[in-house]
C-alpha cells in the first residue's frame, strides 16, 4: 500500500489550465510507475496518463494527448499532471495511483471545467 494525497483541483473555464499534484508517503515512491486516472459522474474510472519510475517513459490517453503532461519529482515523492486547454468533458474527480497495479485509492481531487 502506498498512501497518497491528490490536490490542485478546482473550477476553471474551458480553455484554462490546472496543475494537479499527488504526494505519496513512504520511501518506496521512486520504484513505482505512477498513473493518473479520472472518474466523471455516472462513468467508470478511466486511465489518463502514466509515467515510469525514472520518468523515461510516459503515455497519455488519446483524449488528453497534446493537452496534458505527466511528470514526477522523486525527491519530493510527488507526481504531477499539467492540464492545459481544458474542456468541459475533462470534468471529473482525478486520482493518482501506482501503475499498472493499483493500490487503495485516495480521495481524489475534483476538477470542474465550465463552458
Amino acid at each position: 500500500q502506498v498512501p497518497l494525497v491528490e490536490s490542485g483541483g478546482g473550477l476553471v473555464q474551458a480553455g484554462g489550465s490546472l496543475r494537479l499534484s499527488c504526494t505519496v508517503s513512504g520511501r518506496t515512491f521512486s520504484i513505482y510507475d505512477m498513473g493518473w486516472f479520472r472518474q466523471a459522474p455516472g462513468k467508470e474510472r478511466e486511465f489518463v496518463a502514466r509515467i515510469s519510475w525514472d520518468s523515461s517513459r510516459t503515455s497519455l490517453a488519446n483524449s488528453v494527448k497534446g493537452r496534458f503532461t505527466i511528470s514526477r519529482d522523486n525527491a519530493k515523492n510527488t507526481v504531477y499532471l499539467q492540464m492545459n486547454s481544458l474542456k468541459v468533458e475533462d470534468t471529473a474527480v482525478y486520482y493518482c495511483n501506482t501503475y499498472p497495479s493499483v493500490g487503495s485509492w485516495g480521495q481524489g481531487t475534483q476538477v470542474t471545467v465550465s463552458s
